[in-house]
């Protein structure tokens, strides 16, 4: 089993709605307000799961957290990764070698049902 569901998230009050779904359905939930906050805490995390990533953010956006996760270790650099963003383009967020891609603002069902097919894969 998988210690935790990352969420890399800018906006508080997404970030925290997140979390509460997902750790009411019973998901462990790591978060972190940006990629590079993210990139120095993972590490810490023993083995995560699935990381649910924004891709606009200040100090380091989601674009550049995919560049930079190889610096990980091989545990951590392989977890799969689905972006979640407003405005990106779906084809090219998937370019980056990202497992998926949610829409914002989520819809509930699907964030639940791409979680339990990532989680721990």
């Amino acid at each position: 089993m998988s210690d935790s569901v990352i969420i890399i998230e800018d906006d508080d009050e997404i970030r925290d709605a997140l979390r509460e779904v997902l750790e009411h359905e019973g998901f462990p939930v790591t978060t972190y307000r940006n990629g590079k906050e993210a990139l120095e805490g993972l590490p810490k995390v023993a083995r995560p799961g699935l990381i649910l990533l924004d891709l606009m953010m200040p100090i380091m956006d989601g674009w550049q957290f995919m560049r930079c996760r190889t610096q990980l270790p091989d545990s951590h650099a392989s977890v799969p990764v689905v972006l979640v963003s407003a405005v990106a383009d779906y084809k090219k967020a998937l370019e980056t070698g990202a497992a998926g891609f949610l829409r914002k603002p989520v819809d509930l069902d699907v964030l639940l049902q791409t979680v339990k097919h990532h989680y721990g894969t």
